[in-house]
């Protein structure tokens, strides 16, 4: 429980100032990465970047090798191979709840780098089994990737790796 300096009487006010501002005094004045010319280093040591769409919108990357994975995928989709390419989608692996106590219990999700369909098989050959058709629906095989470095393969993706094919059966690509 926080004291307003306010509710205190002016004498205890101004010692609470005084006090206040000899801590300020010792610190120093405030310094940023930013103001110092440097940015503090990312934790797997990677680089932001963004690209540019022909709609003008700017997208973020949180490393490059991210984003030269959108480029090659931007221009399979252009070419045919892929369809309904998709962004940072998120899986629910398990659903929120409230444990036999009340208290509120977080959801588990996973969020894939990119999602994609690649063509049914039968387009691309017409004596495709039946079962492949089944499989694969109209749309086509759902493709999900994520972009790892040895770095990047924590224990907690891994979880939700195997909680992913558990749940709803997908398969991450590791790209």
């Amino acid at each position: 429980m926080a004291i307003d300096v306010k509710d205190l009487p002016p004498k205890y006010q101004a010692q609470a100032l005084q006090k206040y501002m000899a801590q300020q005094k010792r610190r120093g004045p405030p310094s940023s990465p930013a103001a110092d010319g440097q940015q503090k280093a990312s934790k797997y040591h990677n680089k932001p970047t963004e690209r540019v769409t022909p709609s003008g919108a700017v997208l973020h990357f949180d490393s490059q090798k991210e984003a030269r994975r959108y480029d090659h995928l931007i221009a399979l989709e252009q070419a045919g191979q892929i369809r309904d390419l998709r962004l940072q989608v998120d899986f629910t692996l398990q659903e929120a709840y409230t444990d036999t106590e009340g208290r509120r219990v977080r959801a588990i999700r996973y969020k894939a780098d990119f999602t994609y369909r690649v063509p049914p098989f039968w387009e691309l050959s017409e004596s495709a089994p039946e079962e492949l058709r089944k499989k694969y629906g109209p749309m086509g095989a759902l493709v999900v990737e994520d972009v790892k470095s040895r770095a990047t393969r924590t224990k907690e993706y891994l979880l939700k790796r195997k909680m992913l094919k558990d749940k709803l059966g997908i398969d991450i690509t590791e790209v």
